[in-house]
């Protein structure tokens, strides 16, 4: 399979601007093309090109497909985008900012030993891949009390 790219050379001027329809057409497009799941020995490559000259042709894991079509469709539907390590800690202000509640909740739940932390001096330090875990968690608890309640509803003849 090959994929061909052609690279902006300042990257500030992709996040600074909306998407224009003809990058949305583009994006969609390369969307399209892409497979949605692709087997781990699916040899992949990517031409990278600027303008019409080609630069040369690279070979990438198969995972890197699978995460290029997301960053596609996350762009696609205006969704911002954010890279980071799964090594970085985060403060509480920034976990709270990430899970999209407030400080206090996370200090509660740091004190509960829901979400794991560390202490450096007196701050709290939690890490991303201790916090992306806790998401997921809360996230499927949601779902979970979601699906009791749509049951429970039914069992009582409860329509919506």
């Amino acid at each position: 399979m090959a994929l061909r790219m052609q690279a902006k050379t300042d990257a500030s001027e992709l996040l600074s601007h909306p998407l224009s329809a003809k990058d949305k057409e583009q994006i969609l497009r390369a969307i399209q093309s892409l497979p949605a799941l692709v087997d781990s020995t699916c040899r992949v490559s990517i031409a990278l090109s600027q303008g019409k000259k080609l630069s040369e042709t690279v070979e990438v894991p198969a995972i890197a497909l699978s995460l290029l079509r997301d960053v596609l469709e996350a762009l696609s539907e205006d969704r911002s985008i954010v890279t980071m390590s799964s090594s970085k800690e985060m403060t509480t202000v920034e976990a709270a900012d990430f899970l999209n509640v407030s400080r206090p909740f996370v200090i509660k739940e740091i004190e509960a030993g829901r979400l794991p932390h560390r202490k450096v001096g007196s701050h709290r330090r939690i890490a991303f891949s201790d916090l992306v875990g806790y998401a997921r968690n809360m996230r499927n608890n949601q779902e979970s009390a979601l699906d009791r309640m749509a049951i429970n509803a039914q069992e009582l003849g409860l329509t919506y």
